[in-house]
């Protein structure tokens, strides 16, 4: 669990205290922003949970019958294509190359076109099955295309996607222009081919002919334990067990009823095949020290074919900017397996950019609707547990349920209270996305931003969430950026210091003496929305806190130890630690955002140090006063207790919406 953070930085006082330096900075960062915080706030052209196109293709009979029509129609040399069901790409969108593996189709993407095709112009690499291009040609081929579209936009990341032997591909190309500012998500890269046990199996079954060997080794790519563990989770998420069962015996068979286009391969195919990869493959390891290039490694570990999880391991020491995701129950043929969203992880890694350094401001792109409902997936029981109910004030004071007393449109500025651990921001941010389809940008503490190098995809983590939404670390110049893009920020003052409180501190307030806040909304003509939540004493127990540690013997000389560098907040002597707790039988969560509190008249603010303070108070005693009116009103909810809501869902649909109190 974690935390957003708190509103001030050590060096961001010091900044704001000197007026002169202030307006020096104002004046830099609207010139910079006068143009791109416009663009910004249509997320070049992409709305907040666009469809994306991931998974609308129920089962692999399409690439197989594209792989028969290209094995015994196609002809000529290597070549490129645009797939056309990817569509048009978003403004300014960065060139992504995929680099196939040994079959050289170009195919193996097709799941993933519609959705790297939204975010990336997409080009895809095409080597027919006849041709006979030894791999340095290969390699010159990329890279000519690499250096051509460095040299008319030199300041853009070129992408290469490359599976299998198409990751040493990418390797060899990225070895010799470490220049260039390439980024390479390589997909079980083949550089292990010498570990695997390929050579002896192939070997093994020489007294058959060349389709039976390809046909073997077809079927090793193919994974069933996933393809079965799919279809139990769809049962579990409310599919049919038909459904499910359908749809893994239609992909299990689709190989099988279309195994006649090994007739069509040329005889000499797999050893051509097999002496390329193994070219590829030493070609690629004995210039792995010249590879600058930022790297993804997607590694299947139930990889048939290569040892893809030893290899990652083994690549990510050689690579200097390496990032691992292992895929647990997943095959060779890792991109023609469901539960593999590449632009979602690209995203969460913050690898997705426009220039030759990322922006978390600049560079986002808001989730998809498929990215907005792995999120629901994983945050399911939290949402069963907690049923939050949301409150919002109109212009002339009245509360209703919903969101509707929140303004459409940005800058708007969210300023309200934590609660422990931070636990109300996933459903806050959801309800925003499903109700109002605005993204609500968090600015969280720096600790929430860690630089993984190893994950699991097993379904996004918190950390994933924050990416995801947008969240930004704690800079003012970033609120600055963020509020001149005229988004939707989320700030909360009391930081960790109220997400990490100590026991009896529930629903207080831990705000700074500092207004910068209200000024920066009075400088973008900003809305600001006081809320207040609270029900986290329905749901976590505290057992020890910072407190509780620091009196300890030793306690407090391990905790300075432990976070003196994390600390953001100089005027509160609490650091950085996470609190013992046990869940509850869980009540609910509610939420109420005040009036709407312009700023569009109150630029007096800016120059009148009271003037802002007044307003700074306000909104401050707003958010009590919110937090004390959902105390009283929570127990007119007869719906708070999780039984009563439960058995409501049960006459009603697990979708339908419980009601609460009368606000």
């Amino acid at each position: 669990m974690a935390t957003l953070s708190p509103p001030l930085h050590t060096q961001a006082i010091a900044l704001w205290r000197s007026q002169q330096q202030w307006h020096r900075s104002l004046e830099r960062t609207t010139c910079q922003l006068k143009h791109a915080g416009r663009l910004q706030a249509r997320y070049r052209g992409l709305e907040p949970l666009y469809d994306d196109g991931y998974q609308t293709v129920k089962n692999l009979d399409y690439y197989y019958e594209s792989l028969g029509e290209l094995v015994e129609h196609d002809s000529g040399p290597p070549r490129w294509f645009c797939p056309v069901d990817a569509g048009s790409p978003i403004e300014d969108a960065p060139l992504m190359l995929y680099l196939p593996g040994v079959d050289g189709m170009g195919m193996g993407l097709f799941m993933h076109h519609k959705a790297l095709g939204r975010i990336f112009e997409l080009r895809c690499m095409h080597v027919p099955f006849h041709d006979r291009t030894p791999f340095e040609d290969l390699v010159t081929m990329v890279e000519d295309v690499v250096r051509k579209e460095n040299a008319t936009s030199p300041n853009k990341p070129i992408y290469l996607l490359g599976n299998s032997f198409g990751g040493c591909l990418a390797l060899a190309v990225a070895a010799r222009n470490p220049h260039i500012d390439l980024i390479l998500v390589l997909v079980n890269p083949a550089t292990s081919y010498e570990n695997s046990g390929i050579q002896q199996l192939l070997s093994f079954f020489s007294l058959f002919s060349d389709q039976a060997c390809m046909a073997i080794t077809a079927l090793l790519n193919y994974n069933i334990d996933n393809e079965a563990h799919m279809a139990v989770s769809s049962m579990i998420n409310g599919k049919h067990p038909l459904a499910a069962l359908s749809r893994m015996t239609n992909n299990m068979s689709s190989f099988l009823k279309h195994s006649n286009i090994l007739d069509k391969i040329p005889e000499d195919t797999l050893k051509w095949k097999m002496k390329l990869i193994k070219r590829a493959a030493s070609y690629a390891n004995y210039r792995l020290q010249s590879v600058q290039a930022e790297v993804l490694l997607l590694a299947s570990c139930g990889d048939k074919l290569l040892p893809s999880k030893a290899e990652a391991d083994r690549l990510q020491k050689l690579l200097p900017k390496c990032t691992i995701y292992f895929f647990d129950k997943h095959g060779h043929s890792l991109l023609l397996e469901y539960g593999v969203h590449v632009a979602s992880i690209i995203k969460c890694t913050d690898l997705y950019r426009h220039s030759r350094r990322y922006h978390r401001v600049f560079d986002y792109i808001p989730p998809s609707a498929t990215e907005l409902k792995e999120v629901d997936k994983a945050t399911r029981d939290l949402r069963f547990r907690t049923c939050p109910a949301m409150y919002s004030t109109l212009e002339d004071g009245t509360v209703v349920r919903g969101l509707a007393g929140v303004p459409q449109d940005g800058p708007v500025l969210l300023v309200g209270n934590h609660m422990l651990l931070g636990i109300e921001l996933i459903s806050l941010a959801a309800e925003f996305l499903r109700l109002k389809g605005v993204v609500v940008r968090g600015i969280a503490h720096p600790l929430l931003f860690p630089d993984k190098k190893r994950a699991w995809s097993e379904g996004h983590d918190f950390f994933d969430f924050l990416n995801l939404w947008g969240g930004v670390p704690m800079m003012y110049k970033s609120i600055y950026e963020l509020l001149a893009a005229g988004e939707f920020v989320l700030l909360y003052p009391g930081g960790h210091r109220e997400a990490l409180h100590c026991k009896g501190e529930e629903h207080r307030l831990f705000w700074p003496s500092q207004a910068e806040f209200v000024r920066l909304a009075a400088q973008f003509n900003a809305t600001i929305v006081p809320f207040g939540v609270v029900g986290e004493d329905d749901l976590l127990e505290l057992l020890c806190t910072f407190e509780d540690i620091r009196n300890a013997p030793f306690g407090k000389e391990m905790m300075e130890a432990y976070s003196d560098h994390l600390k953001l907040r100089e005027d509160v002597d609490h650091e950085v630690f996470f609190p013992g707790l046990y869940m509850k039988i869980p009540g609910r969560f509610y939420y109420q955002f005040g009036k709407p509190i312009p700023t569009k008249d109150k630029q007096d603010i800016l120059t009148d140090k009271q003037a802002a303070n007044d307003l700074y108070m306000h909104v401050k005693s707003e958010v009590e006063r919110i937090i004390s009116n959902l105390l009283e009103k929570r127990v007119e909810d007869k719906y708070r207790s999780l039984i009563p809501r439960m058995l409501y869902q049960a006459a009603r649909g697990p979708t339908c919406e419980v009601p609460a109190f009368d606000p």
